[in-house]
């Protein structure tokens, strides 16, 4: 249902006062004792290393190219076990190698004896500093690969998930030239669903290339390209006849009244990217987004990331996982959601040429879990 302004602020009010969010999966669902499992006398070790990810293509959105993408590895280690984690760090997100390897050089899980206390431990790193949210989530993902790994189960289990249910992902086509973009999606053509980043002056031509050869489904990412509410308007119109799915992030996320008209008046849902970061954007995105896509990177990790999934669903919001450039750690972190969200964007570790662990994989266009612990990984280099 769409909500006028007016509606939205007084909704917005009485869901800021009395929405509860549903708890956590609790542990006792598992027969594992988790005492035993945990010592007084042992301690977590965390670790981390720079990591250059290597681009298939050159990756091109509205505002800028790149080739490589900068990433923090993070293992935490308790009594045998080990689990990994990663932060993903994009130029434009003002995170890097260097300010990750600031922050995490104050994280001290030594202070910590049971890694099943998730909430005071990540509330401990969220504490240490602001920002910051791409390496706290190399730590959040760390310590839930560890976790599932000590209970033996995989994460979208011990949070009582249907493995069967994930979706089908989108595979991204870059802004490029035709040439390079028809090669982009012959490349494609194991996935039933595009998702194509525009913003620019050739949008249309973008698009009439990508149906020259293909009239598979598209979802549509203009990273906050168009400033006009009324071209918007115009934009979306022309894309809902040519088999669009949804679009994402279609003006700057400062124009939210602006994009609250365009989201009444579109014939396709508008989901919120860069302007739905945490948990409290959720609320702030009802009544002006149809849906939210969640990302670990902008969220801090699984954590939060499930609080958001489920506090937008208890809004009737659609909901949408997605992810960086990122090798099958993160992903595979990601897709743990997979199941109980309407669409997956869940394609960062198969435009990278160097992925160090082997995860989540995409079958017939369809996100696919493995039944490995944890996070779903296995490091292979």
């Amino acid at each position: 249902m769409k909500l006028s302004r007016r509606q939205f602020i007084t909704t917005g009010t009485l869901i800021s006062a009395g929405i509860t969010l549903a708890p956590l999966a609790s542990f006792s669902t598992t027969t594992t004792n988790v005492n035993q499992l945990s010592s007084n006398n042992k301690k977590m070790k965390l670790t981390f290393q720079p990591y250059n990810l290597e681009l298939r293509h050159t990756f091109t959105i509205a505002n800028y190219s790149r080739t490589t993408t900068p990433v923090m590895l993070t293992t935490i280690e308790y009594e045998g076990y080990t689990g990994y984690g990663e932060a993903s760090m994009p130029p434009y997100l003002g995170e890097s190698q260097d300010s990750a390897a600031k922050f995490l050089a104050q994280v001290d899980l030594s202070k910590f004896t049971n890694p099943f206390e998730l909430e005071d431990i990540l509330d401990y790193v969220d504490n240490i500093a602001s920002g910051n949210p791409a390496a706290k989530a190399s730590v959040d993902i760390a310590l839930h690969d560890l976790v599932g790994k000590m209970l033996n189960k995989p994460w979208y289990d011990i949070w009582g998930f249907t493995k069967s249910k994930t979706p089908d992902t989108s595979f991204t086509i870059g802004i490029d030239t035709p040439e390079v973009v028809k090669q982009k999606v012959k490349e494609a053509s194991p996935y039933k669903i595009l998702k194509v980043k525009m913003g620019r002056d050739n949008d249309k031509e973008l698009v009439e290339v990508i149906r020259s050869i293909t009239d598979v489904p598209l979802c549509v990412d203009v990273n906050q390209g168009w400033k006009d509410k009324n071209f918007a308007l115009e934009m979306i119109n022309w894309l809902n006849e040519r088999n669009t799915l949804f679009v994402e992030q279609p003006m700057p996320k400062e124009q939210t009244a602006d994009i609250a008209w365009l989201t009444e008046k579109s014939p396709l849902p508008i989901i919120g990217d860069e302007s739905v970061q945490r948990l409290p954007d959720v609320i702030k995105a009802h009544g002006i987004y149809s849906g939210i896509n969640i990302k670990l990177m902008k969220s801090t990790g699984m954590r939060e990331a499930h609080k958001m999934l489920l506090l937008a669903k208890s809004l009737g919001m659609k909901v949408m996982i997605g992810c960086m450039t990122e090798t099958s750690c993160a992903v595979s972190a990601a897709a743990q959601l997979s199941p109980m969200v309407d669409y997956a964007d869940l394609d960062g570790n198969l435009l990278i040429s160097n992925d160090i662990y082997d995860g989540v994989k995409v079958i017939d266009g369809k996100v696919t879990l493995t039944d490995f612990p944890g996070i779903g990984i296995k490091k292979i280099n």
